[in-house]
């Protein structure tokens, strides 16, 4: 398996499918080239583009090391930014819950990313459901150096995601939790990419101001209110936007129903708008 070597001499594991303009997918918690939503959906559109899959630093055939640390954030970003690279970038770049928030992030701060789609990113933007509490980040990082991952990922599915705790007690239950518990010393890069927008307050106004690449932010129609309230916030603070909504889907995302929403966006000639008359409007798929 190919592979390239951050800024920091991590190397990161990643693999490529298809033919056609590279489009790099983005894991959330957990998630990786071999576990995970984006197995199936890179299927799916690498009859369309050369789809690249990756281990997100610590997780798979990628090592670590540094840890995550303070700069966690900048060096995941660094890891993105360097796979752009690597796959002779620019490149059209999909992210799923803090895989999305990551992908926004590289955004922001000048990686090389022609299109952007973002499916649910985890932020709190009002009172829908409670804050994530301040001192959820220290007690993630309590529990893994105790070696409790099992109680760390209870912690982050409850607080962070806001599963209710009988769904979570389970999941314990469930054979994704072995394959889950491997890469649970991962989850402070998923709370350190996600915590700042996780308060119940307001987007900053001007904080993706110099995203102007195209952006699809989708949430789906049966995903709590919290979460497409984020989404919606987060389309109306990009500057070149579009906010569509997948009817019937939830967090867990099918790959055949956001599959041709991402080959119709990522499909359209360079200089045409998200979604042309229309940059800010809430739509159904079809309605493209």
């Amino acid at each position: 398996m190919p592979s390239v070597t951050a800024p920091d001499g991590t190397t990161i594991g990643y693999q490529t499918t298809g033919a056609g303009a590279p489009l790099i997918l983005v894991d959330g918690a957990f998630g990786s080239r071999t576990f995970g939503p984006n197995g199936a959906l890179a299927t799916l559109l690498a009859e369309h583009f050369t789809v690249v899959t990756y281990d997100r630093r610590g997780r798979g055939e990628s090592d670590d090391t540094a840890g995550p640390g303070p700069d966690g954030v900048q060096r995941e970003v660094e890891d993105l930014a360097a796979l752009i690279d690597a796959v002779g970038g620019p490149a059209y770049v999909y992210g799923i819950s803090s895989g999305a928030a990551l992908a926004l992030e590289a955004a922001r701060t000048g990686a090389p990313i022609s299109r952007l789609a973002l499916f649910e990113a985890p932020f709190i933007v009002d009172g829908s459901r409670p804050a994530v509490p301040a001192d959820y980040p220290r007690r993630i990082d309590e529990l893994l150096k105790a070696d409790r991952r099992g109680q760390a990922i209870a912690l982050f599915m409850s607080q962070g995601v806001g599963l209710n705790p009988v769904i979570v007690a389970m999941m314990r239950l469930m054979p994704a939790w072995s394959a889950m518990k491997a890469v649970a010393h991962t989850l402070p890069y998923d709370v350190a990419v996600t915590i700042d927008q996780q308060s119940g307050s307001a987007l900053p106004v001007d904080r993706w101001a110099t995203v102007h690449c195209p952006v699809l932010v989708i949430d789906g129609g049966k995903s709590p209110a919290w979460m497409r309230n984020g989404m919606a916030a987060v389309a109306s603070a990009l500057p070149n936007a579009s906010h569509p909504t997948l009817p019937g889907q939830t967090h867990l995302v099918k790959a055949a129903a956001l599959a041709p929403v991402l080959i119709d966006f990522f499909s359209t000639p360079a200089g045409t708008p998200p979604e042309a008359g229309h940059p800010k409007s809430r739509t159904s798929p079809g309605q493209h």
